[in-house]
């Protein structure tokens, strides 16, 4: 009798534990493809971004003649962004573009004309919409990110983490010094 009872709770703790693992190993596949995901939704914003500046671009050359380099930086920022391949490449050259869209819809301000066109406010408003987006899918990245990296190293869950050779952790967006700084505000 107490053969069987040993024997019951040994078959009872292996299914736990094999339990255990298959649905940690699970959990690992889904956290690793979440982060993609949110790499991919970013993508598709940028990509849209990207799609609506040469319009904006268009939009405000005739009335900022005198701000020229801005639009240059832009549009520079622009091409350089279709042609990054790391993670950190596109963030860097996404956050410049982040920075002269602020420039560009600061200035805005100094041209009545260009603020009563309704092809330059829907630009405007569908830039800022998709900037607004972005920040939401970079923190989903995040998110994911943290989730995945802390997960890989806790125990016991490192264990299975360890087996599945899943030991790299992956980089977070960050915010670039330039946007850490406090902004000057003129009157």
């Amino acid at each position: 009798m107490i053969g069987i009872i040993i024997l019951a709770a040994i078959i009872l703790l292996v299914i736990i534990i094999v339990g255990w693992w298959i649905g940690t190993y699970n959990a690992f596949i889904a956290l690793k493809a979440d982060i993609p995901k949110a790499l991919g939704n970013i993508d598709v914003l940028l990509k849209q971004r990207h799609d609506e500046l040469p319009k904006l671009i268009a939009a405000v050359k005739g009335y900022m003649k005198h701000e020229k380099s801005t639009l240059a930086e832009l549009t520079k920022a622009r091409t350089a962004w279709m042609k990054a391949k790391t993670l950190q490449q596109k963030a860097k050259l996404s956050n410049q573009i982040s920075e002269s869209l602020k420039t560009i819809f600061a200035v805005a301000e100094n041209y009545p004309q260009l603020q009563a066109s309704a092809n330059f406010k829907q630009l405007q408003e569908r830039i800022s919409g998709i900037e607004n987006e972005l920040a939401d899918r970079r923190e989903f990245y995040n998110d994911s990110t943290t989730t995945y990296n802390v997960r890989i190293k806790q125990f016991p869950a490192s264990i299975v983490a360890n087996k599945m050779g899943l030991t790299e952790e992956f980089e977070l967006f960050k915010a670039t010094t330039e946007e850490k700084q406090d902004v000057e505000v003129k009157f």
